[in-house]
C-alpha cells in the first residue's frame, strides 16, 4: 500500500520556535499485550536523510522490518530503549508504566533531549519533558518512525527469548498479544511470570482467576490509555 515517506517537519518547527537542538522522537510498544514488558524507544535522528522506506513498523512486514532496524541502528545519532515490566504495569497502571519505561529511554540517551516528539495525542509523559505529541507520528515523523521500528523489533526478539521457556505460548510468533496459540495456552497452561495479572483477560479464565491482582491504581485519579484490547502485531 502506498504510503507518504516521514518528514522532519515537526522537528524543523520546534527547532525554529523553542529553539531545541536534541530532539527525541518517542514511540511505544506492547501496550496492548497481555504478556510481556511495554518497550519504549527514544531516537534522535538530526535532519538527515533517512533509510529508504521507513515507515510506522506496523506497516512493514517482519522481513522488512528487520532489514531495516538493522539499517538504523548504525543510522541514528542515538537510540535508548526504557521497558516496564509486567509488575510494573500491574501495580502502577499502563499510563504511568509508559511514563516509567519513557523516562528510562530518554535518560538512556547520552545527550539529554531538548525536546521530545510523542507519537499519539496524549502527553503520558508530561514535565520536566518539553513534549510535541503528534497523532499518526509514527507514519509522520522521521525521529518517531525510526523508534517505532527498533522498539517493535527488539521487543520482538525479548520476547521471542522469553518464549523458549514457554513454548505453548508461541511468544516468538504473537510476542504477547492474545493469538488464538496465546489464549489456548493461557485456558490450559494459566499465566507465565510474564504475564499481566491485573488485565481483564482472566475474567475468563475461572480456573485461573484466583491469581488476578487487584488494580489498586484504577481509582479514577489519572486517566488511563486505552490498551488492554489493542492488537498491533
Amino acid at each position: 500500500m502506498p504510503y507518504e515517506a516521514p518528514t522532519h517537519t515537526v522537528e524543523r518547527s520546534l527547532r525554529a520556535t523553542t529553539g531545541a537542538k536534541v530532539i527525541a522522537g518517542v514511540d511505544e510498544v506492547g501496550r496492548g499485550a497481555w504478556a510481556g514488558p511495554v518497550t519504549v524507544c527514544a531516537a534522535v535522528t538530526g535532519l538527515r536523510r533517512p533509510p529508504e522506506g521507513l515507515t510506522d513498523s506496523k506497516l512493514l512486514t517482519v522481513k522488512r522490518r528487520n532489514e531495516l532496524s538493522q539499517a538504523l541502528l548504525k543510522w541514528v545519532t542515538a537510540y535508548a530503549l526504557g521497558h516496564a515490566t509486567p509488575e510494573e504495569i500491574d501495580d502502577l497502571g499502563m499510563t504511568a508504566a509508559l511514563r516509567l519505561a519513557a523516562g528510562r529511554a530518554l535518560e538512556g540517551l547520552p545527550v539529554r533531549p531538548d525536546a521530545v516528539i510523542l507519537d499519539g495525542k496524549h502527553d503520558y509523559l508530561g514535565t520536566p519533558w518539553q513534549v510535541r505529541t503528534v497523532i499518526k507520528g509514527d507514519r509522520s515523523c522521521v525521529a518517531v518512525a525510526a523508534a517505532s521500528v527498533i522498539a517493535k523489533v527488539q521487543r520482538d526478539k525479548m520476547m521471542a527469548e522469553l518464549g523458549v521457556e514457554h513454548a505453548h505460548f508461541g511468544f516468538a510468533d504473537n510476542a504477547g498479544y492474545p493469538s488464538p496459540v496465546h489464549k489456548a495456552a493461557l485456558a490450559e497452561w494459566g499465566p507465565t511470570p510474564h504475564h499481566r495479572l491485573s488485565w481483564a483477560y482472566l475474567d475468563a479464565l475461572p480456573q485461573w482467576q484466583h491469581l488476578k491482582k487487584a488494580r489498586s491504581w484504577a481509582d479514577g485519579s489519572v486517566p488511563e490509555i486505552e490498551g488492554q484490547l489493542g492488537f498491533d502485531f
